[in-house]
């Protein structure tokens, strides 16, 4: 899909469009969805499980 170079483009891009002071906050919001996804992908795992007898 995206090599290593187009990826460091937009990383570049995202940088420099955001600016450096809202790099901290935008990176903790996705560490915070991150992990939220990660829960909640969990809780549908186990939901869709059938209990061991």
């Amino acid at each position: 899909m995206f090599g290593l170079s187009e990826l460091a483009v937009i990383l570049i891009v995202v940088v420099v469009f955001l600016g450096i002071r809202k790099l901290p906050e935008l990176t903790r919001s996705a560490g915070k969805a991150a992990r939220i996804f990660k829960s909640e992908a969990r809780a549908l795992k186990e939901q869709d499980t059938p209990p061991r007898s």
